[in-house]
């Protein structure tokens, strides 16, 4: 077999495609990944959550030893904030875990082309190599788009990454602004605002509906909308973005309400935009070899991942739903073991989403509002992270618990947390979905105690109405 010819050729190197690259070549599979980045981990290791979590952490602890330590008897003195350093830790981070990416690559026999890859035949790609080398004809039985997402643009805003930036400058200020205005209430704005804003930054977050993370459970918006106004967040709900100027202050942004049209103007050092992303798709080829997308460019597959034309398959945020890394990875494997001739399937309603804010949430499953809309009779169990031991003795006691459970079945349908360590929670609600596990299951299942865990517990009891420390 020529070295130029593959059994699968994914491109693109995020969470989906190097995934997918290496559990194929598990299956025995001769794979290679293009990724045009250079670096492989997409946009989630580079330049998104692997990043963000990363300054998340360094400003968690600013803040705490600020406000926090005080009570424990830990006295600081004054502190101070080194951002060069806080950036260069961020950067060792994702640097190391790109390196365990290439490691793995070579572990599994995969291998690795950085460059720009192109479909020029349904079984041929085209590799433009990042170092200005010759173009290179790759041949293969199949090829994985797996190119992710990219920052979905507003009009009025033109982001050059200096004073309107993206979430990719937004992680690479080289110092505090005294004001940001975030122009987007979701997952992203709300962490990038609280890194800001732990560090000292003024932070107002505009959003045009009417709630912060839409989408997620009602009591979930509520908790969050409280939580964000306690840490001095300044929200500014129904309103749009019209117009920015950049002078020599800032940024002066021209708001106007969704409700009743009335105009203001707000000043920032910094506006960051993040009102979403959208797929990326351009400079593959797709449109010339006739790969189909849909209005909105996301590209078209069936449940098996594969695309119109034979051959090509698409995973990830390129395909829709929910855009996340680990939803990305369960299609990759899935794809993979597909062409292996194994039984590769998603179980799209067990699929975890987690907002790295203080505190934390996460949500698997039906919110309240989805089950109310189509008519389903559901029970539902509630319990404060307050009544919690642990959470007490760690000082962090705002949230909760929400389980929803069938009326009838009592299977758990979603399971909804607010509070501290909710994304290592929400584990054992995916597995009880993913499962089809009742709330008598959960609520007759042992926890530790004290752990943050028994609050799940007494809410899956709290859905027959028995809690014990409510």
């Amino acid at each position: 077999m020529s070295e130029n010819r593959f059994d699968l050729i994914v491109i693109g190197g995020g969470p989906g495609g190097y995934v997918a690259a290496i559990r194929a070549a598990q299956l025995g599979m001769t794979v290679a990944c293009v990724d045009k980045r250079g670096l492989p981990g997409g946009t989630c290791l580079n330049v998104g959550c692997i990043p963000s979590k990363a300054l998340l952490q360094s400003s968690h602890h600013y803040e705490h030893a600020a406000k926090d330590f005080a009570a424990h008897g830990i006295q600081t003195g004054s502190l101070d904030i080194d951002i060069a350093t806080m950036m260069a830790r961020k950067d060792r981070v994702v640097m190391d875990l790109t390196k365990g990416i290439e490691f793995l690559f070579n572990k599994n026999n995969v291998t690795y082309f950085k460059g720009r890859g192109e479909l020029i035949a349904s079984d041929q790609v085209m590799v433009m190599p990042l170092d200005g080398g010759d173009e290179q004809i790759l041949s293969t039985s199949n090829v994985l788009i797996a190119t992710g997402s990219d920052v979905a643009p507003l009009p009025g805003l033109e982001i050059d990454e200096q004073r309107i930036v993206s979430s990719t400058g937004a992680l690479s200020l080289n110092k505090v602004p005294a004001s940001l205005v975030v122009v987007g209430g979701g997952v992203i704005g709300l962490e990038l605002g609280s890194v800001w804003r732990r560090l000292g930054a003024d932070v107002t977050v505009v959003e045009f509906l009417d709630t912060l993370l839409p989408g997620m459970d009602q009591d979930v918006r509520k908790q969050m909308q409280r939580s964000m106004k306690k840490q001095r967040m300044k929200l500014k709900l129904s309103t749009k973005v019209t117009a920015a100027v950049v002078n020599a202050d800032g940024v002066q942004l021209t708001l106007e309400s969704v409700k009743d049209g009335a105009i203001e103007t707000l000043q920032a050092d910094i506006v960051l935009v993040a009102v979403g992303r959208r797929p990326y798709t351009s400079g593959l080829g797709l449109q010339q070899l006739g790969v189909a997308l849909d209005e909105r460019g996301f590209i078209d597959v069936d449940e098996h991942f594969k695309t119109n034309v034979d051959g090509v398959y698409a995973v990830g945020d390129v395909i829709g739903g929910a855009m996340l890394a680990h939803k990305a990875e369960e299609e990759g494997v899935a794809l993979a073991e597909h062409l292996a001739g194994k039984p590769g399937h998603v179980n799209y309603a067990a699929i975890p989403g987690i907002v790295y804010t203080s505190p934390e949430v996460a949500s698997v499953g039906r919110t309240e509002d989805g089950l109310k809309q189509d008519g389903v009779a559901y029970n539902a169990g509630k319990f404060p992270f307050s009544a919690n031991a642990r959470a007490r003795c760690n000082g962090e006691t705002e949230g909760f618990v929400k389980i929803l459970a069938d009326a009838a079945s009592d299977r758990v349908l979603g399971v909804h947390i607010v509070g501290p360590n909710a994304g290592d929670l929400i584990a054992e609600a995916v597995m009880a979905i993913e499962v089809g596990a009742s709330a008598e299951d959960i609520a007759r299942t042992c926890h530790a105690h004290p752990s943050m865990g028994e609050a799940l517990k007494e809410a899956a009891l709290d859905v027959d109405g028995r809690a014990i420390h409510i």
